[in-house]
């Protein structure tokens, strides 16, 4: 049996295992292949895992482990080396662990079928984590302009408090932070939606729920609005490649 895997924390709001799932039963190959959630409160626990499961063959990473992970690994491929973060594992011979990341293709792919061809776009990235780290990456290869966006204050980001005097300068917003995510989808990035326009792009990494309270609140200014399931089935796929490469 081949076992493929999930590692975050926590792991409630995941489609993942039943993304693999269907595809597996698609493929003919359920017999065969599994996938299965992995849920790690401490990344030293990773070591563990890999050693109590010998059928692994690959693992999906998700917050908070996509950077706390890199130092158990044996090598990265060069898309972990560009992002700086690792949200795929491929295990090969011998167990060596090798990290890539497939979150930079899902998100350019798809960002690049949102937004217009040639607009003269500027970026907001909320959040500063791995994911954050993929979008950056690509809003850069994409030529946008772009500022995170945190609760700390330094010479290259925004903090939240500041986004009243800068909204109107950016017409992208990318939630990469987890605020939103079922079970806490009554919440959302602290913005000032009131400054928000129809000029305005809206792209939540968040896929369940399928509308966020920060897309919602979007929309109802005008805002084109984006959610992260496309991503998901990109990068994904993107890993399903990888592990079988």
């Amino acid at each position: 049996m081949n076992i493929y895997g999930l590692i975050g924390y926590p792991l409630g709001h995941s489609f993942s295992k039943q993304y693999f799932t269907e595809k597996f039963d698609k493929m003919g190959i359920a017999e065969n292949n599994a996938y299965e959630k992995f849920e790690l409160a401490d990344i030293q626990d990773f070591p563990d895992l890999i050693r109590n499961q010998p059928d692994l063959r690959g693992l999906n990473v998700t917050i908070p482990h996509k950077q706390a992970v890199m130092p158990y690994l044996d090598g990265l491929d060069a898309s972990a080396e560009k992002v700086g973060a690792v949200n795929v594992i491929k295990i090969g011979e011998g167990g060596k662990l090798i990290g890539y990341n497939s979150d930079y293709y899902g998100f350019k792919t798809s960002l690049e079928a949102f937004i217009p061809a040639g607009g003269a776009l500027k970026a907001l990235i909320l959040g500063n984590g791995g994911a954050a780290k993929a979008v950056a990456a690509a809003l850069k290869d994409l030529a946008i302009p772009f500022k995170v966006v945190s609760r700390t204050k330094s010479a290259d980001t925004l903090t939240y408090d500041e986004l009243a005097a800068e909204l109107t300068n950016y017409q992208l917003i990318v939630n990469s932070s987890p605020v939103g995510t079922y079970p806490k989808s009554d919440v959302c990035p602290d913005i000032p939606y009131e400054l928000l326009t129809p000029e305005h792009y809206l792209y939540d990494l968040v896929y369940n729920p399928v509308q966020t309270l920060f897309l919602e609140k979007g929309q109802a200014k005008g805002a084109k609005i984006h959610n992260g399931l496309k991503m998901l089935h990109l990068q994904a796929e993107k890993a399903w490649e990888i592990w079988n490469s």
